[in-house]
């Protein structure tokens, strides 16, 4: 089933609903803007303009946010690669010791696991 087009259209619907409820001429608001009146507008008009131009408003910060996330501040990038050649150094030898010991402990694992088998057959 293609959920998201069944959700679209009963989502649309809903907004047809409200539309609708609110074409009288009961439900309807002036908006000025200081220098410029308008008259009679209806609500559901004014909230549709309203949240449009939210969204509006929203897209150069989402691009800033996006544009700050994936490119990076070039300061930070050169901080943390100064961080991670010191980290890596450090890092080596235990990542070394612990590679070494978990061999040891497979050789001996396949060793008691042979061991075993021998003795059962």
């Amino acid at each position: 089933m293609p959920w998201r087009l069944i959700i679209f259209i009963v989502i649309f619907a809903v907004f047809l609903i409200f539309i609708s409820l609110n074409l009288e001429t009961v439900n309807r608001c002036d908006i000025n803007f200081g220098f410029f009146k308008l008259d009679n507008v209806p609500v559901f008009i004014t909230i549709f303009v309203s949240f449009i131009l939210g969204i509006l408003s929203s897209i150069p910060l989402i691009f800033y946010i996006r544009k700050k996330y994936i490119t990076g501040d070039k300061k930070e990038k050169k901080i943390d690669k100064k961080k991670d050649k010191k980290d890596e150094a450090d890092d080596v030898p235990l990542v070394i010791a612990a590679d070494e010991k978990i061999k040891e402990d497979a050789a001996k694992a396949k060793k008691r696991f042979f061991e075993k088998r021998k003795g059962s057959d």
